[in-house]
């Protein structure tokens, strides 16, 4: 099925392998990850997370072959979303969570297509969105976390940069600030002071901006520890280029900060 353009979110097609069958989603935002989504699938298969959530590939246009219907299929994925546009990862989350609300779930979890993450915990999200919580962020550098081989540099802008700035943003304190393995809450993306539905989200702005929105509307956040873990050999897994990639980043994080993403800041510019 093809989902045309509308405001907010891009041109998609959907093949649906199943009907809905949880209350809860996963979307897994992903571009010619290869082997690594395959990986990652085949963890949540043995996990059986399909048993608490309904996963959902959010494809960005993906040429190397792991997306191929009968893997998908055999491995629990429930439907598979292929943007037909511009835009990238929040592009991609724009396409998944529009869709999300629409088939009715009730909490949407991200995370990552690379297979860094522990998939396995994604019933832990699930409990806490069960105990009203509107946005929960996985943490490796809280108790029971645990973050493997990370990158030093990488280490060094999460821990000194990234994070202090998000939670002066958003007014709490958070650890593990460009971690893609959060959960939110159907209540929280359909407020209309946040409004996630927007052309301005088109790389990573989506994610830092929901970082700090629920928080700041004084909606009920949290931390649990998640394990990631990089590989012990061969190139670190991102899409994110050293110097343009994390230049970029900075740009989101201040702006962010400077509440340039809230749904009235041109509003407020204007004035």
């Amino acid at each position: 099925m093809v989902y045309e353009r509308q405001d907010g979110v891009p041109r998609f097609t959907c093949t649906e392998y199943r009907e809905k069958t949880r209350d809860y989603v996963v979307l897994i935002p992903i571009i010619n990850e290869g082997d690594r989504i395959i990986r990652e699938l085949k963890r949540a298969y043995r996990h059986r997370v399909a048993d608490y959530a309904d996963i959902v590939i959010c494809d960005g246009g993906s040429t190397d072959g792991c997306t191929e219907e009968a893997r998908l299929r055999k491995l629990g994925v429930n439907t598979l979303l292929v943007k037909q546009d511009t835009g990238r990862q929040g592009a991609q989350l724009r396409m998944g969570i529009w869709w999300a609300l629409e088939r009715g779930y009730r909490g949407v979890i991200t995370i990552d297509g690379n297979n860094k993450d522990s998939i396995e915990d994604v019933p832990r999200f699930i409990e806490k969105l069960e105990e009203g919580y509107d946005f929960v962020q996985g943490s490796r550098f809280i108790e029971g976390g645990r973050a493997i081989r990370t990158p030093f540099l990488r280490l060094l802008s999460v821990r000194c940069i990234h994070a202090p700035v998000i939670s002066l943003t958003a007014r709490r304190r958070f650890t593990d600030t460009t971690n893609a393995y959060r959960a939110y809450s159907a209540k929280y993306l359909r407020d209309d002071r946040v409004q996630p539905l927007r052309e301005i989200f088109v790389t990573y702005e989506l994610l830092a901006y929901l970082s700090v929105r629920a928080s700041q509307l004084g909606m009920r956040t949290c931390e649990i520890p998640v394990t990631r873990a990089y590989p012990k050999s061969g190139k670190t897994p991102t899409k994110i280029s050293f110097l343009k990639g994390n230049g970029g980043l900075l740009k989101i994080l201040f702006l962010n900060a400077l509440g340039a993403y809230q749904p009235d800041a041109g509003k407020h510019a204007g004035q």
